[in-house]
């Protein structure tokens, strides 16, 4: 009672709301992982269940892969130069962010199908984008890119491009300067940014389920079997992916916890 008296009216007011909040986000979790412990031991046997989470988190490495080699290049370009429209590039990034997934995948069907001069291309090229994991990938790499460029423009606004100078002013390369300092030095963001893309991408159902139902990725699965089956039948799957997220959660803070250092 002594830490009540102690705080202000507003304090314990923003207890009582956080608190409220916490009871919303955790209760409806934890609800489920009860009504599907019981029958979790069942879906780990499932060939289906598995294949479908590896070929989320297969996917989503590949996703990450794709965004790193185009996006952090990008997050320098923006950091360290200055060109006209760069303002409206910057703001154009965030778009997958904002719009809904499923129109994000629909605009990608539009672009890829075969019927599409693009998508008609890549076709003749053997690349197959509709209901394959090419298609997972792309729609996967749409929606989670913004996550890694935006980490890596903070990671690289941390390194003074005073050093970047000073590197240059021994004789370095531009390119050697930026593997050699810059890089090295924006890591950590950038290492934060790899897993808040593959974390955002492994979870993708809307981008995915529109241009590449097929073969199905575990989101797609869950939604599959709880519209086809019910929630019986869905609630192991969902039990096994919100464990899966909880681990990954773990995996990720013991990544992150240390600080980015800013270098001045």
């Amino acid at each position: 009672m002594e830490w009540v008296r102690k705080r202000s009216p507003f304090i314990m007011a923003s207890t009582v709301l956080g608190m409220l909040m916490v009871l919303f986000l955790v209760v409806p979790l934890v609800g489920s992982l009860a009504s599907s412990a019981t029958s979790l031991p069942t879906v780990l046997t499932d060939r289906r269940t598995l294949d479908a989470i590896s070929l989320s988190f297969y996917a989503a490495l590949l996703a990450t892969v794709l965004s790193f080699v185009l996006g952090v290049p990008l997050a320098y370009l923006l950091t360290r130069s200055s060109f006209p429209g760069r303002g409206l590039l910057d703001s154009l990034i965030d778009l997958p962010i904002i719009i809904p997934h499923n129109a994000a995948g629909i605009a990608l069907l539009t672009v890829l199908s075969p019927s599409s001069p693009i998508g008609a291309l890549l076709e003749a090229w053997g690349v197959r984008t509709v209901d394959s994991v090419t298609g997972i990938v792309i729609a996967m790499a749409f929606v989670s890119a913004p996550f890694m460029i935006r980490s890596a423009q903070e990671a690289f606004e941390s390194v003074s491009p005073r050093l970047e100078r000073m590197a240059r002013s021994l004789g370095a390369t531009e390119v050697k300067m930026y593997v050699s300092v810059t890089l090295p030095l924006a890591s950590h963001g950038i290492l934060t940014g790899c897993l808040l893309t593959w974390a955002r991408a492994v979870s993708e159902f809307g981008a995915v389920a529109m241009l590449a139902y097929y073969p199905k990725t575990a989101a797609v699965l869950l939604y599959d079997v709880f519209t086809g089956e019910g929630l019986r039948a869905a609630l192991p799957i969902n039990g096994l992916l919100l464990l899966l997220a909880v681990v990954l959660l773990f995996v990720f803070r013991s990544v992150t916890a240390k600080p980015t250092k800013l270098v001045r």
